[in-house]
């Protein structure tokens, strides 16, 4: 169970902040909504409270943990299917996930396939999608402007991309 004021990643969406816990009637059933501010885009989610394990809603990863995903990304060590089926599959598998490792994963192994041999229209706009996922958590995880966030991943891609 979350609070108003949480830190909280919505897989698929980002991370945000609960702003409020409220009762919505839709289709004659009344249900609480956590009310949820993703401050990538200023976008508001309403989660349904009874389906929270189902979604895969978790709480932002502390300083320390992101520190570490920032470690994986600047690994240059890929492991991605040739075949663009599969890897496309996979990747949005692990963007499901809402795990932060993976979301870093996706972002990292579309980078160097970008570098290598270029994106298609649908992993191109996966990689923004999870650039954008990573970027929300970085934000609140590091008490970062969001400016500050993009900053520090353009910087850790731009080592990446010397050693390509």
């Amino acid at each position: 169970m979350f609070n108003v004021g949480d830190k909280v990643v919505y897989p698929m969406h980002g991370a945000g902040i609960i702003e409020s816990i409220e009762e919505k009637e839709f289709l004659g059933e009344t249900k609480k909504y956590y009310i949820m501010r993703i401050p990538i885009g200023d976008m508001r989610v309403m989660i349904p409270m009874n389906n929270v394990a189902g979604i895969g809603l978790r709480e932002v990863v502390d300083e320390e943990t992101i520190d570490k995903v920032i470690g994986t990304l600047q690994n240059s060590q890929t492991d991605m299917s040739a075949n663009w089926n599969r890897r496309y599959r996979a990747n949005l598998d692990k963007m499901k996930s809402g795990d932060i490792y993976e979301i870093a994963d996706v972002v990292k192994n579309l980078m160097i396939r970008n570098q290598e041999k270029g994106l298609s229209t649908g992993e191109r706009k996966m990689l923004d999608n999870a650039k954008q996922i990573f970027i929300s958590e970085l934000v609140l995880a590091k008490n970062l402007k969001q400016e500050e966030a993009f900053a520090l991943l353009d910087s850790i891609i731009s080592e990446k991309n010397a050693s390509f």
